[in-house]
This record gives structure tokens, C-alpha cells and sequence, in this order.
């Protein structure tokens, strides 16, 4: 395997994703190495910013930090961070303490921007009820939407990943009558077939992937997150680059014909970020590429 397993493997129970930005003047090698040894066998999916490869002074063709997208009315944020780490579990205590573990190897050279904790809802449900990632592609086809194939070995296997935080409006979610919610997404909620009387700002419709050309296979591994107030998903998708995540968000913004995105009427983006997620080898994540 030289993939970090986590990009493929089923969402787990539980999740707790970690942003760090690195202290001024810090040597961040040491931490990172020792965080290489410790990542993989703790299912830790572990994304480096472009501001931290730039650090290193390490360069990965493909590598750049997300863009800002605007459509009419719909701004895209983009917040850019060092140091990006997926802590999966299924228990919430160990889940608490594999996180300070990597707070504290990350310390010296990290400060911890912040925290978001996410769940797995029924069998991989968005908030609203929808399943969420029908649309994956499966087994080699997976891999091969989801991992950079290349002959050199600190980047055969790599990946990389964009990351946005959405926040949900459920109140006016719900308010909506069934039919509206269906056709917001394009599938009935109960057999999760797509409709065909959908209309075009449908969702399923907006991010037919194979309807791109070149087509426009992610690997998504999204979650649901909630807190004491507001609540949402975590927004999360794998890629051989970021091109495929960049034509699914220029297609739901309208960028190419001015339809928007039937999700934007109860949902937006507060976050998004760019990460590049390194090999394995040996076990350990493989850091050749940066170290």
C-alpha cells in the first residue's frame, strides 16, 4: 500500500480534523517526521498546505493553494493552513487523546488553528437525510480518481485533497416541502434514485461527473459536524490533482452558464483549503518528497 488508507477506506464513526499554521521562524522537519511515524498506524490522513511546502522549499507540480470562486451572489472563501490532519476513530476518548498526541509532537514548530469534530449519520447521510458520495467511483477506478500515479516513489501513491466547512440553514431546509428538498438534490431521499424531472440546478445534475470533459472524478469522504449552535458538512474530496474539484465548484457556482447550485439556497462554504496528502512506505508516511 502506498497510499495513506484513510483516503480510500470507509468514513469512519468519528472523526476530528485539525488545522495548524506554523509559529514564525519554526524548523517544522522534526515535528513532521516525528508525526510521519506515528500517522498511519493511528489512522491519521495528513495534508501539507502550500505555505508549509514553500517552507521546506519543496515543490509538488500541482501543488497550489485553493483560489477564491465567485458566482452571482455566491463568494467561495479561501483560508489556507501549514498542516492539515484527518484524526479518524471510533471512540470518542481515544479518538480526544490521538488528537493531543499529535498536538504535542506538532508543538514546537505548530500552533493549532482550530478543531472541528464530525460523525458518521446513518449510512453516510448528510444532515439533511441525503446520502452523501453515491457518486464515488469504486475499486480501481477509485484509486485511480483518488491517487497520483508517477514513477518517482515520494510521489507515486500522494494525493491531494480540498477541504471546505459548510454550514447548514436545517431550519430552512425543513421548511421546504418534500418535493423542493427532493429536487434540491435530484434524488428521492428514501431510495436515493436520481430524479428526471429534476430541474437543472439539481445537484446531481450540476456535478454529473462523467458529463466533464475531461470527466470529473473525486473521491469524496465527507462528514457530517455539529456543535453547540450551528452544524453542517465537512466537505472533503481526493484527487490525482485539484482540476476535477475546480470544474465540480465552477460548474455549482454557474460559472459556465449562470445556474446555481440548488444547495446554496439552504447551504454555504465558510472554509476551504488545499492540502497535499504524501505516500507511505515502510508503514510511515513517506516525506521524501519535502524533507
Amino acid at each position: 500500500m502506498k497510499h495513506q488508507f484513510g483516503i480510500i477506506d470507509e468514513i469512519p464513526v468519528l472523526a476530528r480534523y485539525q488545522y495548524f499554521r506554523l509559529k514564525p521562524g519554526a524548523d517544522p522537519r522534526a515535528s513532521l517526521s516525528a508525526l510521519a511515524e506515528i500517522a498511519v498506524d493511528n489512522d491519521i490522513v495528513v495534508g501539507l498546505g502550500q505555505s508549509l511546502l514553500m517552507a521546506l522549499n519543496a515543490n509538488i507540480d500541482g501543488m497550489h493553494k485553493m483560489p477564491e470562486f465567485m458566482g452571482k451572489g455566491i463568494e467561495i472563501p479561501t483560508t489556507p493552513h501549514a498542516l492539515w490532519c484527518w484524526i479518524r476513530g471510533t471512540d470518542r476518548g481515544d479518538l480526544l487523546h490521538k488528537a493531543r498526541t499529535v498536538r504535542q509532537l506538532l508543538a514546537d514548530a505548530f500552533d493549532i488553528d482550530h478543531t472541528t469534530d464530525a460523525f458518521k449519520y446513518d449510512k453516510c447521510r448528510d444532515l439533511t437525510g441525503y446520502e452523501d458520495g453515491t457518486e464515488n467511483p469504486q475499486g480501481d477506478d477509485g484509486l485511480a480518481a483518488a491517487l497520483l500515479a508517477s514513477d518517482q516513489d515520494e510521489l507515486d501513491g500522494s494525493s491531494f485533497v480540498a477541504v471546505q466547512t459548510w454550514v447548514h440553514d436545517l431550519d430552512k431546509f425543513q421548511a421546504m416541502s418534500h418535493t423542493e428538498q427532493n429536487h434540491t438534490f435530484g434524488r428521492d431521499q428514501e431510495s436515493n434514485e436520481e430524479l428526471d424531472d429534476a430541474p437543472e440546478s439539481a445537484h446531481v445534475k450540476r456535478t454529473a461527473q462523467e458529463d466533464f470533459e475531461p470527466e470529473a472524478f473525486v473521491v469524496r469522504r465527507s462528514m457530517p459536524w455539529a456543535n453547540e449552535s450551528k452544524e453542517g458538512l465537512v466537505f472533503v474530496a481526493f484527487g490525482k490533482s485539484f482540476d476535477a474539484f475546480e470544474a465540480l465548484l465552477n460548474r455549482m457556482i454557474g460559472a459556465d452558464d449562470g445556474i446555481i447550485d440548488g444547495l446554496f439556497s439552504f447551504t454555504r462554504p465558510i472554509s476551504g483549503s488545499y492540502f497535499w496528502c504524501p505516500p507511505v512506505k515502510d508503514g510511515q508516511l513517506n516525506l521524501a518528497a519535502v524533507l
